[in-house]
């Protein structure tokens, strides 16, 4: 594949830009190799600057559920534009999208609209700390809840592919108040628990960590983290910005008994436009300014755009066979990359719950960060570089975890397995 115009151009944002890029994975320092610069998107496909057609299994790291492009949401985007893009001032769309969402999260009676998944865990972490008066929070090693300062202590994803959980610029006072637990070590967080007795705010957790790969939880520890906070008066925050709408309407939540008190969404909420959202029961929302007493604010928080694309997604997704043809795509490629891999006698290890999923090189178990760091990324890089080659774009990093959408139909797998089978084959 030729990549010139995409090289000239990382080069010239690199005068710019910082590193070139807006967001670190995207600069392809663990890959190698120069990203692709994207042009467009239709449906499963994105074509770059140079004229390369991919698959594309980023999907801006989730978001788009329903493909690129999808024609209703781009109808309800044009008139949204062609009405006003920011009033800062109330409007019906945000009321509807609210709607929506409590409507399908049984925890979740009232929310606020923010711009970022960043900016709703920041606010839910402020939001626990005023409900409780305690500081402390723990959170689980390679889990990522955003780029604020308390978040940034043993964090996943970007971080850890460029092998530096801790950021600089964090001050030691912050971090001081983040407490770190392996992910599904239930005994880790009762004995923090046990250490700092009635200090804990919060226990934040993804529910399926899907920054370091994907991780499901192993049975009993949500129903523990639930049973501790209980006990010890904190409260349990789900950070299902990646799940949220993506495993089902309900988010992961939905697949289980376990109740959080407060959860963070963003992602497929916006429909492809940048949105957050938190949200928990009426009596800790209304202490939210300015219901309550508890600052947070943003100029363009519920804007027309992102409202609209989400609403309308939301809406496409409530029709009958969304999440069936979403499993279904899934179910598909999962079966076909673990016979490609059998075949080629490459151990691999791929969780999924519905249209998330990921591919670990190794036969071990997956459950918390050190047994991600025990998989075989050096042959793992080596495979993405091989699909992308024959036009299948992944995540740039063995610790991000692929999309697939309502757009990736049987062909369009085959397509993605028949790469896969090219990309093995010349590597072992």
């Amino acid at each position: 594949m030729n990549h010139a115009k995409s090289e000239a151009l990382m080069s010239a944002a690199k005068n710019v830009i910082p590193g070139g890029v807006n967001s670190p994975v995207r600069a392809y320092r663990t890959v190698g190799g120069t990203p692709p610069h994207i042009m467009r998107g239709d449906g499963a496909f994105v074509w770059d600057v140079d004229g390369n057609e991919y698959i594309d299994m980023v999907l801006s790291y989730g978001p788009l559920i329903l493909g690129h492009c999808h024609t209703e949401v781009c109808q309800s985007l044009h008139h949204a534009v062609d009405t006003g893009t920011a009033f800062g001032a109330p409007t019906a769309g945000e009321l509807g999208l609210a709607n929506r969402i409590t409507a399908c999260f049984r925890s979740v009676e009232m929310v606020r609209l923010v711009n970022s998944g960043t900016e709703a865990t920041m606010s839910a972490l402020r939001l626990a700390r005023a409900a409780t008066g305690r500081d402390l929070f723990i959170k689980f090693e390679g889990c990522y809840h955003g780029h604020a300062d308390p978040f940034l202590v043993q964090a996943g994803s970007g971080a850890l592919t460029f092998g530096a959980p801790d950021s600089p610029g964090v001050p030691a006072a912050t971090a001081e108040q983040t407490l770190i637990a392996p992910y599904n070590d239930l005994e880790a967080v009762q004995a923090l628990f046990a250490e700092h007795e009635d200090r804990i705010a919060a226990v934040f957790v993804e529910p399926i960590a899907g920054n370091m790969g994907m991780v499901h939880p192993l049975p009993g520890f949500l129903e523990g983290l639930r049973a501790a906070c209980d006990s010890a008066g904190s409260l349990l925050v789900f950070d299902e910005v990646m799940t949220g709408f993506r495993v089902s309407r309900g988010g992961y939540q939905d697949l289980t008994d376990v109740r959080p008190d407060l959860t963070t969404m963003g992602k497929v909420i916006g429909g492809g436009l940048p949105i957050g959202a938190y949200g928990g029961s009426r009596a800790l929302m209304e202490r939210i300014s300015p219901a309550g007493d508890v600052y947070q604010a943003g100029t363009l928080s519920g804007n027309p755009l992102a409202v609209a694309a989400g609403d309308k997604t939301l809406e496409i997704l409530a029709r009958e066979g969304a999440y069936a043809k979403l499993e279904q795509a899934g179910a598909g490629l999962e079966k076909g990359l673990r016979e490609v891999f059998e075949s080629a006698g490459v151990p691999v290890t791929i969780p999924r719950t519905g249209s998330m999923m990921c591919v670990y090189l190794g036969a071990d178990p997956i459950h918390r960060l050190g047994d991600v760091a025990k998989t075989n990324t050096e042959l793992w890089v080596s495979f993405f570089r091989g699909m992308l080659e024959h036009g299948v774009i992944l995540p740039p990093s063995p610790y991000e975890a692929w999309f697939l959408s309502t757009a990736h139909d049987a062909n369009v797998v085959g397509r993605i397995v028949d790469a896969a089978e090219k990309s093995l084959s010349a590597l072992v």
